[in-house]
């Protein structure tokens, strides 16, 4: 059975991200082999902010991702990532209608290059780079 995903825009500054706040999981496949991951979107500190806690399992390896959506002290949308292998990024909002009209997207420069989260309707999909795993999500 097919369900279509919910993307209703909830209110205020990040109301855009409403359609992800719940758990989504995901399974691929990988050079490394199968990878699963669990993401979890909630609203924190009384709704300021959208808290992604996402762990991914690789083989015996675990990977894990607290990241913080919000606004900085000029407005601006951006998010703050720290993962577990001690490693950190910044980001902003960006445009990703080049993927989907409704989607979602965030920018990084990380040391080896730009990276993107990129969300949309139908599927939803992280891009760390060219070759980077991709997977579909299903809440």
């Amino acid at each position: 059975m097919n369900i279509k995903p919910t993307w209703k825009k909830g209110r205020g500054k990040l109301g855009f991200l409403s359609p992800l706040l719940g758990t989504w999981h995901a399974h691929a496949d990988s050079q490394q082999g199968e990878v699963y991951c669990v993401r979890n979107f909630q609203r924190v500190v009384n709704g300021s902010y959208i808290k992604l806690s996402a762990i991914w399992h690789m083989g015996d390896k675990v990977y894990e991702e607290q990241c913080f959506f919000g606004c900085d002290a000029t407005g601006k949308i951006q998010f703050w990532s720290f993962t577990s292998d001690g490693k950190q990024s910044h980001g902003e909002l960006t445009d990703a209608s080049d993927i989907h009209p409704e989607a979602i997207g965030f920018v990084a420069q990380m040391p080896a290059g730009v990276a993107r989260q990129i969300y949309w309707p139908e599927v939803i999909k992280i891009m760390l780079h060219p070759g980077s795993i991709k997977s579909t999500h299903y809440k």
